[in-house]
């Protein structure tokens, strides 16, 4: 299991303590930093996911280090009405939701020449739709409260497009357009919205499947921090988007890859 707090000692932040927190795809990789860093901070936090043993290993990793039991339901992303209920049912648990942060996603590799309409589809419905109606759902949580943050991840592949993955590529641009749409439409509500751009971050996922040693060291020559980049410092970016502390801060792009573009 992924641990945050084996990393160095990062930056508190008083006003995420005690704030309700809705992660979708929380259980591995990014999600589960995520998970961990906003307990860290005393949030109250809420994700769903499909993997529900991995899940539960996180939560029960979450207590033995002393952090509140983060709030679990199994949820298909793509399943909107679903996704629905679950934030729903989280608001019922932990309060209103005052952060988002739409993290789901599978960048399953497909060839353009073959791809199925029916993959095609399934690529945006898990990586694109439940953006954006998971803000629909906490929008009215948020301007009850007076304001809220959703983060929504996209990825730097948005950049420049590798090979075999253009449903998934289409899908996480299309987070940037829901990005500076929402932050248009919700900011009367002092809801805030940006994006976070990934790079090549080193999860077992990825070190299983796809970035073996020849890719990272053909990655290290692309890179100008000259190390793997991790989970943690994806969920760094996003507690300082969910804090006050980037209380003007809206409708951005911001890139966490360690200088590959």
């Amino acid at each position: 299991m992924y641990s945050y707090s084996a990393h160095k000692r990062y930056t508190a932040y008083p006003s995420l303590q005690g704030r309700s927190v809705f992660i979708t795809g929380g259980a591995t990789g990014i999600g589960a930093a995520l998970v961990e860093a906003f307990a860290a901070q005393g949030s109250k936090v809420a994700f769903v996911d499909i993997d529900e043993q991995s899940a539960i290993e996180l939560c029960d990793g979450m207590v033995a280090k002393g952090y509140a039991r983060p709030w679990f339901e199994v949820c298909d992303v793509s399943d909107i009405a679903a996704l629905q209920r679950s934030i729903s049912d989280a608001q019922q648990a932990q309060g209103d939701i005052t952060v988002l942060v739409n993290n789901a996603a599978n960048d399953q590799r497909f060839d353009t020449r073959s791809i199925t309409e029916a993959d095609w589809y399934r690529g945006l419905a898990i990586n694109l739709h439940p953006a954006f109606f998971a803000a629909q759902a906490v929008q009215p949580m948020m301007a009850a409260q007076g304001g809220g943050s959703i983060i929504n991840i996209s990825s730097i592949n948005v950049q420049f497009g590798p090979p075999r993955l253009a449903s998934y590529i289409t899908a996480k641009a299309g987070i940037l357009g829901i990005s500076k749409a929402l932050a248009t439409d919700y900011g009367v509500d002092n809801i805030r919205v940006n994006s976070i751009l990934p790079g090549w971050v080193a999860t077992p996922k990825q070190l299983e499947k796809w970035l073996s040693a020849e890719e990272e060291e053909e990655l290290m020559k692309r890179v100008c921090l000259k190390k793997r980049l991790g989970a943690h410092d994806v969920a760094n970016l996003a507690l300082f988007l969910a804090a006050d502390d980037s209380a003007m801060i809206t409708s951005q792009e911001f890139v966490v890859d360690g200088g590959r573009i």
